[in-house]
């Protein structure tokens, strides 16, 4: 069995998030990175798989030399090799035709990604890279099985799951529930200077021309601060929802 595993290079969740003087772009400076937690999801089941199955783990993720922190956690996780697509992921379109390309001649059997990145919340790379290869796709993947070559996936729909088969080699976008929070793989010791001497491929991404641009970012507004009012003034209470709050 021969994986790939899509690595999204995102802030920390608990990061504190800042943009240029100008909102033109995300202020990076003190920022900490990590892998993309819905990766986190993929990566974990493509090591199940491995370790079930046999084969190899390998990820690829688009960025600068920055992003190669991220990717040695991942290879300190379990993934056997990486590559890293050298450009800019500004759009989703062009990571997608990047990673197309550059695994055009690799013949993986499973290709797995988050289902989002938790920066953009775009959902687009992995049924973009499904279509550029022609490949059965699944998303918002919580459960997924093998039969030979055909998966059986579980995905969350609107108001229930749902239970698909496709043949190999297929597209999987997965979700939390892919597997177990407590089989989300952490690095040990061991891995992480295992990690150091694990191939990581560089590959030029530059001829590719992103079809769209961010313009500005602005933060949302700030929440109004919290008004208390005495539990006896039902008066205050009324006025306040219909002329402030505008639901009565």
């Amino acid at each position: 069995m021969k994986i790939l595993v899509c690595i999204s290079h995102v802030p920390d969740t608990t990061s504190k998030i800042a943009f240029t003087s100008d909102g033109s772009q995300l202020d990076k400076s003190g920022l900490q990175f990590v892998i993309n937690p819905y990766d986190e999801f993929a990566l974990s089941k493509a090591l199940n798989l491995k370790e079930t199955l046999g084969g190899s783990v390998t990820i690829i993720t688009m960025g600068d030399v920055s992003v190669e922190q991220t990717m040695r956690k991942a290879l300190a996780i379990g993934a056997d090799d990486a590559i890293r697509l050298d450009a800019e992921p500004t759009d989703p379109i062009m990571v997608a035709k990047a990673i197309a390309t550059a695994i055009n001649d690799a013949s993986y059997d499973l290709i797995l990604c988050g289902q989002e990145s938790i920066d953009y919340n775009g959902g687009i790379v992995p049924g973009a890279l499904a279509a550029l290869l022609n490949a059965p796709f699944v998303n918002a993947c919580i459960g997924l099985e093998f039969d030979g070559s055909a998966i059986t996936a579980i995905r969350e729909i609107d108001g229930g799951k749902e239970s698909v088969t496709a043949n190999l080699p297929a597209v999987i976008a997965g979700k939390k529930g892919l597997v177990l929070e407590s089989e989300l793989r952490i690095p040990n010791m061991r891995g992480i200077m295992m990690a150091r001497k694990k191939p990581l491929t560089v590959v030029s991404a530059d001829d590719l021309e992103a079809l769209s641009a961010a313009q500005s970012f602005k933060k949302p507004q700030a929440k109004a601060a919290v008004q208390l009012i005495d539990a006896d003034d039902m008066e205050s209470l009324v006025s306040k929802l219909h002329t402030d709050a505008k639901v009565i």
